[in-house]
């Protein structure tokens, strides 16, 4: 349903056997109403967020209820940075400094609604005290 939906609905049909005729209903007062995003949920392929050095990461934001048009931003520990728009976020050639928690904010133009944060991990990172890779 989308908000222009609402208004009022009758039926017509065709009722009797003998002195058959058409008959409409009554009036339907039909109200569609905005509902916010709400149950914001992450995951991560591969599982976890865990991702070696060098591979791929794609990260996928879904919302449990909210009508739209729906909007998605993601965001790294807690930045105001903007890092992507869409349900889906990929990371591609992960690096040392692609570590940390993610999120995703869901807007429907009025209300906006946040995930947890979801860890990813950078397995094989440099160690900064070893200067090489673990």
């Amino acid at each position: 349903l989308k908000l222009s939906h609402s208004g009022r609905y009758s039926c017509k049909g065709w009722v009797g056997t003998v002195l058959s005729q058409w008959k409409e209903s009554e009036l339907v007062t039909v109200t569609v109403r905005r509902v916010p995003p709400s149950g914001v949920s992450l995951s991560a392929q591969p599982p976890r967020g865990q991702v070696a050095l060098g591979d791929s990461l794609v990260l996928s934001c879904a919302v449990a209820m909210g009508t739209g048009p729906l909007s998605f931003s993601w965001h790294w520990e807690g930045s105001g940075a903007l890092l992507g728009t869409g349900p889906h976020l990929e990371l591609h050639n992960v690096g040392d400094n692609d570590s940390g928690q993610y999120r995703c904010r869901v807007s429907d133009g009025d209300s906006v609604a946040e995930s947890d944060p979801l860890n990813v991990t950078v397995l094989g990172e440099r160690d900064p005290r070893a200067g090489g890779h673990l």
